[in-house]
């Protein structure tokens, strides 16, 4: 049997993973969580074979608690699920040491298919994610501006661009207004940008949003 856990700070959502996981007869779901100080209890507390990670957590993103996790010696299979697009998050999060990357917009088998690959040692990525690394190594490509963005200064941008002010980016992300606007400053300079509609018609132009 397969023992997952996840982590998602929205209810529904882990409802929803819960209950498509749950029809697969060789996967048990042993835990839930909602955040990085009650993911890391729960694994502490509860072995599991795979660890199914939302990416936009608040406080410490998911990046963050993967990069946390893997500190501490946590050797769990961690799958990031996210509603972001694949051409942008998936290689990002794989090279951050994740084992396989999922949208929450694919199809519910392919959480299972998902799930099942990890708990077997191997890595998964979808073929759009597939056909975009192998693109990569015929044809290298000079990195994006946003490929220098932290995971903190990604989701501001992300943020930023969905319409959010600063006081409520400050508020979803569990930091003070004068840090949110310290991350906007950097995204202003490393993305080479004046206002915050600048950042809006970027991140769509890249299909970030």
């Amino acid at each position: 049997m397969i023992k997952v856990a996840l982590c998602d700070d929205h209810a529904m959502v882990r409802r929803g993973i819960r209950d498509t996981l749950s029809e697969a007869v060789d996967i048990t779901v042993v835990g839930e969580a909602a955040s990085y100080a009650d993911v890391r209890s729960l694994l502490r507390a509860t072995p599991c074979d795979v660890l199914v990670l939302d990416l936009n957590l608040p406080g410490r993103g998911g990046l963050e608690v993967l990069s946390s996790l893997r500190e501490e010696g946590c050797s769990v299979r961690v799958l990031i699920v996210s509603m972001y697009a694949e051409d942008q998050f998936a290689i990002r999060c794989l090279r951050a040491g994740a084992d396989g990357y999922l949208s929450k917009t694919g199809d519910p088998s392919e959480l299972v298919a998902a799930v099942r690959t990890l708990a077997s040692g191997r890595k998964y990525i979808t073929p759009v994610v597939s056909e975009m690394l192998v693109n990569n190594l015929s044809t290298p490509t000079a990195p994006s501006l946003h490929d220098t963005l932290s995971e903190r200064e990604l989701q501001t941008l992300l943020l930023i661009a969905s319409g959010k002010r600063l006081s409520e980016i400050a508020e979803e992300l569990m930091l003070s207004p004068k840090t949110v606007s310290v991350y906007r400053a950097r995204l202003l300079e490393k993305l080479k940008l004046s206002t915050n509609a600048e950042l809006a018609v970027y991140a769509i132009r890249n299909n970030l949003v």
